[in-house]
């Protein structure tokens, strides 16, 4: 499963792919993961600022709010409060 949700907040599997053409959500990542990519290069840290930045406003969340788990890993865990946007696109990838 690409998620869990754990206390009002969602743990998304991603696979990040930095130095894309453009920030999109690319799909699933076999059976455990979302593939995100990002325009950013992953030199210190901006690939991981792009990916805050992108999330918060696909998903109208501050960006204070978004947590990543393995920054320097392209396989991460975002951490986010689940609201109305996020589950109409975890409802679209199931």
């Amino acid at each position: 499963m690409f998620y869990e949700i754990k206390d009002n907040k969602i743990i998304l599997n991603v696979k990040a792919q930095p130095n894309s053409s453009k920030n999109k959500i690319a799909g699933l990542y076999g059976e455990d993961a979302i593939k995100i990519n990002i325009k950013a290069p992953a030199v210190e840290g901006a690939a991981n600022k792009e990916l805050i930045k992108f999330l918060s406003k696909m998903f109208k969340v501050s960006k204070n709010d978004i947590i990543i788990k393995g920054e320097t890993s392209k396989k991460k865990q975002i951490i986010m409060p689940i609201n109305e946007k996020v589950k109409e696109f975890i409802e679209g990838l199931k």
